[in-house]
C-alpha cells in the first residue's frame, strides 16, 4: 500500500498516534509533532472530533472532556502544514461524515477505528475520496475483512471511483490491552490471505509491536505522550513517551535488515569463516608415494583446502605421486 510517498511493501510504516494526548493543547500538539520526527516515525495521526456527532447527549461528562480536546478545522491544518514541512505524513481519524469532506484535502489516507469498522456510512463516505483505507478490526474477527472488501468494492463501482487500496490493522479495543489477549496470531491469518496487514497496538511497552513486525505486520500505529503521567486520561498511560517510541523504531528498523528480502545464500559475514569451518578429504593414516588410495584411507577434517567432500571419486583408486601424513588433507599436488 501506499500512503503518500510511503510504500508499505518496501519499509514497515509507523504511525505515532498522538490522538488525544494534546488534551486540546495546540503547542502540546506541535511539540509532540516534532518529537515524532525526531524518534523516526513515518506519521503522525490525530483524531477529528466534533463530540455532539459521536457522543449520546447522555453522555454528557464524555461531551465536556471531548471539548476540551477538541481542535478546529483552521488548527488541523496548520497541524497538517507543520507535520508536511517536517517531512511526515499527516492523518487523523474522521468520527463523523462531515469531517471526512474537509479531511480529504489534509490526509493521504483515511483510518477507521475499531468503533466504526462497522460504520458503514461513514466507510462509505471515505469510499468516495477513492483514497487508500486503514482499518483497524478491534471488536471485530478477521473474517470481517471479506465484508468490508466486498462492500468497499461495491461502493467504490457505484460511486464510479477506483477501488480504494485497503489495510487492515489486527487491534483489541481494550485500554491497556492485556499481553495474553494480545493475540498477535491474528497478524499471521490476516497476512496469510494476501492483505496489506498491521497493527493498532494497545499494550504496555513495545514488545508486542516488536513481534508483530516480525508476524508480518507492514503498519505499527502506536499511542504517543510527552510522558505517561501527563495526566488522568487514558490514553497517557497505554502510550509510548518519546524514548520508548524511539527504542521501538531503531527495533522496528533492525527486524527489517533482519528480514530482509533477497539475500539468500550465502551472507557477506560468513565468508570469512567458510574455509575455517568446511571439511577436506584427508588421509587417516601415513600412506607412502606410489600408494594407491583406497576408501578406507580417507576421513574428512577442517579446514577447507583441498578436495571437498562428495569429490572422493576424484582421489579414491589414484596413485598418490607423493606421501602424504595421517591428517593431512589431499590436494592435486598429491597425484599424478
Amino acid at each position: 500500500m501506499k500512503i503518500g510517498g510511503c510504500n508499505t511493501d518496501e519499509k514497515v510504516f509507523v504511525i505515532a498516534e498522538i490522538g488525544n494526548n494534546h488534551e486540546g493543547d495546540f503547542d502540546l500538539a506541535k511539540h509532540l509533532i516534532q518529537l515524532a520526527l525526531e524518534c523516526g516515525a513515518d506519521a503522525v495521526k490525530f483524531q477529528t472530533i466534533v463530540p455532539d456527532r459521536l457522543v449520546s447527549i447522555e453522555e454528557e461528562a464524555r461531551i465536556q472532556q471531548l471539548k476540551g480536546f477538541q481542535f478546529s478545522r483552521n488548527q488541523f491544518e496548520l497541524l497538517h502544514r507543520h507535520t508536511l514541512e517536517r517531512g511526515m505524513q499527516f492523518l487523523s481519524t474522521p468520527f463523523d461524515l462531515g469531517s471526512v469532506e474537509w479531511l480529504d484535502a489534509l490526509v493521504p489516507a483515511f483510518k477507521i477505528a475499531s468503533g466504526d469498522n462497522d460504520f458503514w456510512p461513514l466507510i462509505d463516505e471515505v469510499v468516495k475520496t477513492g483514497k487508500p483505507i486503514i482499518v483497524s478490526l478491534g471488536l471485530g474477527q478477521t473474517s470481517m475483512t471479506e465484508e468490508i472488501m466486498r462492500k468497499v468494492s461495491g461502493n467504490a463501482k457505484i460511486h464510479g471511483v477506483p477501488h480504494p487500496e485497503i489495510a487492515f490493522l489486527h487491534c483489541v479495543a481494550s485500554y491497556p490491552t492485556p499481553s495474553d489477549e494480545a493475540s498477535l496470531g491474528s497478524i499471521t491469518k490476516l497476512s496469510s490471505k494476501g492483505l496489506t496487514v498491521g497493527y493498532s497496538d494497545h499494550t504496555l511497552g513495545i514488545k508486542a509491536a516488536e513481534l508483530a513486525v516480525a508476524a508480518g505486520a507492514r503498519i505499527i500505529e502506536k499511542h504517543f505522550t510527552l510522558d505517561k503521567q501527563h495526566s488522568d486520561f487514558r490514553d497517557h498511560e497505554l502510550s509510548s513517551d518519546p524514548s520508548e517510541l524511539k527504542a521501538l523504531i531503531d527495533s522496528i528498523r533492525n527486524i527489517e535488515k533482519m528480514f530482509a528480502a533477497g539475500k539468500t545464500g550465502v551472507q557477506p559475514c560468513e565468508k570469512n569463516n567458510e574455509k575455517a569451518l568446511r571439511r577436506s578429504v584427508a588421509a587417516n593414516k601415513d600412506l607412502s608415494a606410489g600408494s594407491l588410495v583406497e576408501r578406507k584411507d580417507l576421513c574428512w577434517l577442517r579446514p577447507r583446502v583441498g578436495f571437498k567432500p562428495g569429490e572422493e571419486s576424484l582421489i579414491e583408486g589414484k596413485t598418490l605421486r607423493k606421501s602424504i601424513g595421517k591428517g593431512e588433507a589431499f590436494t592435486h599436488s598429491h597425484f599424478k
